[in-house]
């Protein structure tokens, strides 16, 4: 399954690694989304719609998870979808769900009430966010869509 294992990877790299280096603005990119996005690109929406969710359900159970089962999985899911349809194109594809992404997140947290969802977060930490990810973002979609990374 293409993807399956950069997904597995990036979820690896972003809680062993990335989520523990202190980076300007206390930031992180978000790999998982990045890698999501990648499959989706060369396999569609159906397939990307299925992997966003099960990478979803990683992201929600792996330590350290202060959301509700199943936040992530929607979010992801729903990227997913959206980054196997390719609208305009890979680039214009992976700015829009890089920028969605955690956009979607916050609003879906702040529809099922979790208090970290402020203004502040908001306009501090989701621009980080998005900045960090989109910059990170051709390495991880160019080893995501590479055939022969691809199991």
């Amino acid at each position: 399954m293409i993807g399956g294992a950069s997904v597995v990877l990036a979820l690896l790299a972003q809680v062993m690694l990335v989520n523990r280096v202190p980076l300007p603005a206390g930031g992180a990119p978000d790999l998982v989304l990045l890698a999501v996005v990648g499959a989706a690109l060369v396999r569609g929406p159906a397939p990307g719609a299925v992997l966003g969710f099960f990478a979803g359900l990683l992201v929600d159970v792996m330590p350290p998870s202060a959301h509700l089962m199943g936040q992530y999985a929607f979010v992801l899911a729903l990227v997913g979808y959206v980054a196997g349809r390719g609208a305009g194109g890979p680039v214009t594809t992976v700015v829009l769900c890089v920028l969605i992404g955690p956009l979607l997140a916050a609003a879906v947290g702040g529809l099922i009430g979790d208090a970290r969802v402020t203004v502040a977060t908001l306009t501090e930490q989701v621009p980080v966010t998005i900045v960090y990810t989109l910059l990170v973002s051709p390495i991880v979609i160019w080893l995501t869509t590479r055939k022969r990374f691809a199991i």
